[in-house]
């Protein structure tokens, strides 16, 4: 079993989602295969567009939020400089999947927490190279990466894969051919890997 997860830092359901993967996975006994993609290009594909851009639904969505991280038990802090152009993040995570797959997961938490819980602009180059350092990754080797052509390809390609399976928004997870958009369907995620029935409430770890 196989669960295909794809994401972009940039969105703050994706960090929910990414807080309650893994111990999905472990229950279920499934492999977790994460799936970084370009929101921005995914939006630019399907006519999509940031809840942000529009103010009712947004003030609605800052709220249900917090509302996830209080059910999930599990910090959260809305970021002051979202939106953020996380290409330069997306990059990041497709590069080290390619080049050095064994710090992937400590990128992921790193870029999550420090979005998503610490609030910081990872849009500014000087706090991304600060947190990444903070982390123990060399930010000189990391600018190297990021301008890497394969991996720019790589990022493009996994976009254009999403696209093409009808991903519209993030977080977008597969159970083979079914698809479950947000991380609000989680449930439905666990039900089709023969977890729990997808009547049941979405748990913490």
């Amino acid at each position: 079993m196989r669960i295909e997860h794809y994401f972009d830092f940039g969105s703050p359901t994706s960090y929910l989602a990414w807080t309650q993967l893994p111990q999905l996975a472990r229950d279920t006994g499934a492999t977790l295969d994460w799936r970084p993609m370009l929101l921005g290009g995914v939006f630019k594909a399907t006519g999509n567009a940031s809840p942000a851009n529009v103010p009712a639904k947004a003030r609605w969505m800052d709220a249900d939020l917090q509302r996830w991280a209080r059910r999930y038990d599990v910090p959260f802090a809305l970021n002051p400089h979202f939106p953020v152009n996380t290409l330069t993040l997306m990059r990041g995570a497709a590069g080290l999947q390619l080049r050095d797959p064994a710090a992937f997961e400590r990128y992921l938490a790193t870029i999550y927490r420090a979005m998503w819980v610490e609030a910081r602009n990872l849009g500014d180059p000087a706090v991304l190279a600060a947190v990444l350092g903070a982390a123990g990754f060399d930010p000189d080797r990391y600018a190297a990466l990021v301008g890497d052509a394969e991996v720019k390809a790589r990022l493009i390609a996994t976009t254009e894969e999403a696209v093409a399976r009808g991903v519209f928004g993030a977080p977008t997870t597969f159970v083979g051919d079914e698809m479950f958009f947000g991380q609000d369907r989680l449930d439905f995620v666990r039900a089709a890997l023969g977890g729990w029935p997808a009547t049941a409430f979405s748990r913490g770890s």
